[in-house]
């Protein structure tokens, strides 16, 4: 049986941290961000975690990372 392969696209954009979070990048980061509060600006630095439903799926595509 051939090894399991890890999506790319999926290793790409989240992180997985030591107790087992998975971890994105807040959307909205590219442009228009003149316009936002300084806070704004400070949130859409921070990384995210996924909600449990998502993060079931996203393990399943990211085994070995």
């Amino acid at each position: 049986m051939p090894k399991q392969k890890t999506h790319q696209a999926t290793a790409k954009r989240f992180t997985r941290t030591k107790t087992d979070k998975i971890l994105h990048r807040k959307s909205g980061q590219d442009h228009f961000n003149a316009r936002e509060s300084g806070n704004t600006l400070r949130n859409k630095r921070r990384d995210v975690s996924t909600h449990e439903v998502d993060s079931k799926n996203i393990k399943s595509l990211m085994l070995y990372k």
